[in-house]
């Protein structure tokens, strides 16, 4: 995710750097053919007007649609931390209160209540991984047992694993009194919510937005581009201003590239890019936070390094 207020100029036209040839090349192709008198061709304002304004429509939508899955894809991972925090302190409340009426030993409710929090945040790094299609598991090794750890890698969904093998613990801390007859009332709904959000997680990395949109976008844009110079340049020339038109073709076609590069950067938001979700940074708020509730070490929090946070 970006944090910065400034970006780097040389970043951005390397973004949109086929449309900015296309523009330089059209636009000055175009002011030399009218300078040396080999083309009289000019096109009347109007026809640029209408592309430009189908062209916007067709942006704005875009953009629209693209922030609303990044934003949407932040509020779930949000989510996960809150919901995260109330389960780690239902599974200590829970068993704490098992050791004080003496149904478990004090032993047995600590390792238990490491265990089920510290999977709790294995399955956060281990979503963040499944979506980024990055398989850097040793990030979260230390949080499992090493039989757990190895027959996890052979799975294929290993979040949705780690959320069932919580599903049976609670079931067997029922078993044995470390939990009571109705806390999984309280538990289980928890787990239900994670995985709604695995799902929701899943159906944006998974579903892009229609291709159509994509690709007219882009042709729109390109037209509008080859279209602009034909339609300032006769008006350029009355004024004798015709040497204007390539940096005023270049402005105008600027904007609109940024613009459209823009929506299409922040359409995917688990690709591992500079403007995607900082899941690194909110996996790492997670370990933080509930390894505070265990009384452990807390980690080091995540900054931003060059304006970037990942």
């Amino acid at each position: 995710m970006i944090v910065k207020r400034n970006f780097n100029l040389r970043k951005v036209f390397r973004n949109i750097r086929m449309e900015t040839i296309t523009v330089l090349i059209s636009s000055t192709l175009v002011f030399l053919l009218h300078k040396y008198n080999l083309l009289e061709l000019s096109l009347p304002f109007s026809i640029a007007g209408t592309l430009g304004s189908a062209l916007a429509i067709f942006i704005a939508f875009r953009n629209q649609s693209s922030y609303a899955r990044w934003w949407e894809a932040r509020t779930i991972w949000g989510g996960i931390i809150n919901n995260s925090r109330i389960f780690a302190r239902q599974i200590i409340a829970h068993v704490d209160n098992a050791i004080a009426l003496g149904k478990v030993n004090n032993s047995d409710g600590e390792i238990y209540k490491q265990e089920m929090i510290y999977r709790q945040i294995a399955f956060a790094h281990c979503l963040r991984l499944h979506l980024r299609k990055q398989n850097r598991f040793n990030e979260f090794q230390h949080l499992l047992s090493e039989n757990e750890f190895s027959e996890l890698l052979h799975k294929l969904n290993r979040p949705n694993i780690l959320l069932h093998q919580q599903g049976l613990r609670i079931k067997e801390a029922m078993r044995i009194d470390m939990l009571g007859p109705f806390d999984n009332i309280s538990i289980e709904p928890n787990l239900a919510t994670f995985s709604n959000w695995q799902g929701a997680c899943e159906r944006i990395k998974n579903t892009p937005l229609p291709m159509n949109y994509q690709y007219f976008t882009k042709v729109f844009l390109y037209v509008f581009i080859l279209v602009l110079p034909f339609c300032l340049i006769g008006d350029f020339s009355k004024m004798n201003i015709d040497f204007m038109l390539i940096p005023i073709c270049f402005m105008i076609c600027f904007v609109f590239a940024v613009m459209n590069k823009v929506g299409e950067i922040n359409e995917n938001p688990f690709e591992n890019n500079i403007s995607d979700i900082p899941m690194t940074a909110l996996c790492n708020t997670i370990e933080r936070d509930l390894k505070e509730m265990l009384g452990e070490i807390v980690p080091e929090k995540l900054e931003a390094q060059n304006g970037y946070i990942f």
